[in-house]
């Protein structure tokens, strides 16, 4: 495995990946993660490595892996892989596509984000251009893979948009098994009166994110019910400008930014809110959704990407157009009706069984199977050939 983000980092690739880990590792798989060096990390997986990296004006906290790679050239060649795998198109991601070719190995690799929709951190470059050159590196680089795994239609879509040709696959990822956690005491534990309803969001805060639809969104429904509440898991480069939109819109009081949380304390939020809100149209899945839905959070969500895709719409959620009227609406008719939320709370936590980490290994583990068996016919002579 080779990618750009890797835990500690906290993301929807970083989760995605060390959850592929497990499970492949539990199936009996020997795997390797090649990723970039976080400073103060030590790993106690004696399987991966780390490449010297540094840390870039325009992603920070996501250090950039930095040549030579020769160590790591080194520990490659100690193994003998079967199959590379890349979970980014940058610089690990193009190490590992070039040492997959120069061994002669096959190679898939997964598309995690529509990254044309992060051209803004690009800040040197005129947007549009900035977009133009990273559509040429998608279809370059995915172009060379002998097989692509996406976890949704809607990426899966936008791959054809950038005329990438190799095989796609659409394998979600799966929501990670959870433990029970009593909601009354996960609210009792955060302060929360059994009388107010909290609206949750989990994720970075970034201006990609789509937050000020968000806040829009919170105004009309504080409005409509005093009881309600928007708590925000997570940080970002976006926290001060969040911060300074609640504050316009005049709902700081009800607005909570409880910040970074590490991996292991966020499922105590899920468990208390109410309902999970999602403005966010750059995903290609949009884990959290799954993982909200795992604790019977039902979802409305803007449509757009791959976020809403596992959202049936009246079933467990709702899914609503970019527009904060319209939103705002959805939240209200969710929260404003208990036989209603109560059946989408069942239907979101039947939903996620059945797309879990077992699916999802398995759909991976289909593909490289397909691929190797692929590889070694190529390398196969043609018996008769003497003839």
């Amino acid at each position: 495995m080779f990618s750009d983000s890797a835990l500690p980092v906290l993301n929807g690739v970083s989760i995605s990946v060390d959850a592929l880990v497990r499970e492949l590792r539990d199936r009996g798989h020997s795997v390797h993660v090649y990723a970039p060096r976080i400073p103060g990390h030590r790993d106690e997986d004696p399987n991966t490595f780390r490449a010297r990296a540094i840390n870039t004006p325009w992603a920070a906290n996501y250090p950039l892996a930095i040549p030579p790679f020769y160590r790591l050239l080194w520990r490659f060649r100690q193994h003998q892989y079967d199959l590379v795998h890349t979970h980014t198109p940058f610089a690990l991601g193009m190490v590992g596509l070039r040492w997959a070719e120069s061994h002669d190995l096959p190679i898939v690799a997964t598309y995690h984000t529509l990254y044309d929709r992060y051209a803004h951190y690009l800040a040197a470059f005129p947007r549009r251009y900035a977009r133009f050159r990273i559509a040429k590196h998608t279809n370059f680089y995915f172009n060379r893979m002998d097989a692509v795994l996406t976890p949704s239609e809607a990426s899966q879509k936008w791959l054809r948009r950038h005329t990438v040709t190799r095989p796609i696959t659409v394998v979600p990822t799966g929501a990670p098994r959870r433990a029970f956690l009593d909601r009354a005491e996960c609210r009792a534990n955060l302060g929360l009166p059994p009388d107010l309803r909290t609206m949750l969001f989990v994720g970075r805060l970034a201006r990609e994110k789509n937050l000020q639809v968000l806040f829009e969104m919170a105004a009309r429904c504080f409005a409509a019910d005093p009881s309600l509440r928007l708590w925000l898991v997570g940080d970002g480069p976006y926290r001060s400008e969040c911060k300074e939109l609640v504050r316009k819109l005049g709902i700081g009081d009800r607005v909570r930014f409880v910040g970074f949380v590490p991996r292991t304390e966020v499922d105590k939020y899920y468990a208390a809110a109410d309902l999970f809100v999602f403005p966010s149209i750059t995903e290609t899945q949009g884990l959290v959704v799954q993982e909200a839905m795992s604790y019977g959070l039902p979802a409305v969500a803007i449509v757009g990407g791959g976020a809403s895709a596992g959202i049936e719409h009246g079933s467990n959620g709702l899914v609503v157009r970019n527009d904060a009227d319209e939103f705002a609406r959805a939240v209200l008719r969710v929260l404003g009706d208990e036989g209603l939320h109560a059946g989408m709370s069942a239907a979101a936590a039947r939903s996620v069984r059945t797309h879990g980490l077992d699916e999802m290994t398995e759909g991976v583990l289909d593909v490289y199977r397909s691929v190797i068996q692929a590889r070694n016919e190529e390398a196969r002579p043609d018996r008769f050939a003497w003839i």
